[in-house]
């Protein structure tokens, strides 16, 4: 079966749980701060999380651009639902692009086909300050077995996962940026569950923190540094996964502006309403946000097909072409739900109502906090002092 082929059939599936199952239970997902299972069941059932494996490994091998896709239709229903998968696919891509030929990890991402487990990530800590290139656990190594132990800010989905990927140093007399990523199953530890997660928004990504206890094989810790890892993969699959879910929810919300418009029109034949005009121009503002994440969605699966990828993945251009998108992306999702929020009215603002904003409101409003746009904006600042465009 063709990649093309693959990507229509996981589409399909994709945009019928996202009517059927995430968009029936999103109210209740968010009221209550729950886990999306039925969601996630039903992507498992899909074989939706195998979707970044190659073929190699028995898997369709999905490019940027068609998993972006993926995860903005999912959005539109379930914010949170949608945040769960996009973090899933960035952590089997961290699999995917640096096995390093590994024995263990080309068997795990056949296991990732054959059996659809879900994987998480902790890459914050307690005394990092949010600077996810940093860790204070180390990962001992003993008698063929890894011992890992991490206290976390933040887990997503953590307690709900088949797996997780830890940042860690290297070794207990590694410096802070010298990282490792393990992967724990969740039969290697155990997770305590240290703060609560009553958020805004995206409260179903049940995001708490916690103390993990682990240890399990050592071939289980990846034998590529994870700061390759994160600027090659986990950077670029996060910003511009994230860039088109947060694409998918402000189209929803554009998509019930444009219902409550024609509702108005019908009301007075032959008139158009003055909502029109300002439907046409937020129209503008989503057409622009979804050629943002497209086209460089698009530039990541060519520089794939190139010898000298990884090369130009480093570069500062490329760094500050993230930096852009994610900044650019997480600021405008709130504006266009804002403006729709205004072309609706109280309708919009009201949450039992057919036309609801509040969650799309809510869930939006996290883009521009998950890894502070001031952060990223001070180390673009850093970057244009020497940056010279070719």
């Amino acid at each position: 079966m063709s990649n093309t082929v693959y990507f229509d059939t996981l589409h399909a599936a994709v945009r019928q749980i996202a009517t059927k199952v995430a968009a029936v239970n999103a109210a209740d997902v968010d009221s209550r701060a729950r886990f999306p299972q039925e969601t996630i069941a039903a992507l498992k059932e899909a074989r939706v999380l195998s979707a970044p494996v190659p073929s190699e490994f028995g898997g369709p091998g999905l490019n940027m651009k068609q998993l972006s896709t993926l995860c903005a239709t999912l959005s539109g229903a379930c914010g949170s639902s949608g945040m769960v998968l996009a973090m899933h696919f960035i952590q089997v891509a961290c699999v995917v692009r640096h096995h390093g030929d590994s024995a263990f990890f080309k068997r795990y991402l056949a296991e990732i086909v054959a059996t659809q487990p879900l994987l998480a990530s902790i890459t914050s800590e307690v005394g990092t300050f949010g600077d996810t290139r940093s860790s204070v656990c180390a990962v001992q190594r003993q008698d063929g077995q890894f011992i890992l132990n991490k206290k976390a800010t933040t887990g997503s989905y953590c307690g709900h996962a088949d797996a997780i990927l830890v940042t860690c140093r290297r070794d207990e007399s590694a410096p802070k940026s010298d990282q490792s990523l393990v992967l724990v199953r969740k039969t290697d530890g155990t997770l305590i569950q240290t703060t609560t997660w009553d958020t805004m928004g995206m409260r179903g990504t049940c995001s708490p923190g916690f103390d993990l206890e682990s240890s399990g094989p050592e071939e289980q810790i990846m034998p590529v540094g994870f700061g390759d890892i994160a600027a090659q993969t986990m950077v670029p699959y996060s910003h511009i996964l994230w860039s088109a879910l947060w694409w998918g929810i402000a189209s929803d919300a554009v998509s019930k502006a444009s219902v409550y418009v024609r509702g108005e029109a019908r009301k007075n034949p032959g008139t158009v309403p003055p909502t029109a005009t300002r439907l046409a121009e937020v129209s503008v503002q989503l057409q622009a946000m979804k050629n943002n994440w497209q086209t460089i969605a698009g530039e990541f699966d060519t520089f794939m097909s190139e010898p000298d990828s990884a090369e130009q993945l480093l570069s500062l251009g490329w760094a500050l072409k993230m930096n852009n998108l994610k900044i650019a992306s997480s600021d405008t999702a709130p504006q266009i739900v804002h403006k729709a929020l205004q072309i609706v009215g109280i309708m919009g603002y009201k949450n039992d109502s057919p036309l609801s904003l509040g969650r799309h409101y809510r869930d939006a409003l996290s883009g521009s906090l998950m890894i502070s746009n001031d952060r990223i904006a001070s180390k673009s600042a850093s970057m244009l002092l020497v940056f010279k465009d070719d």
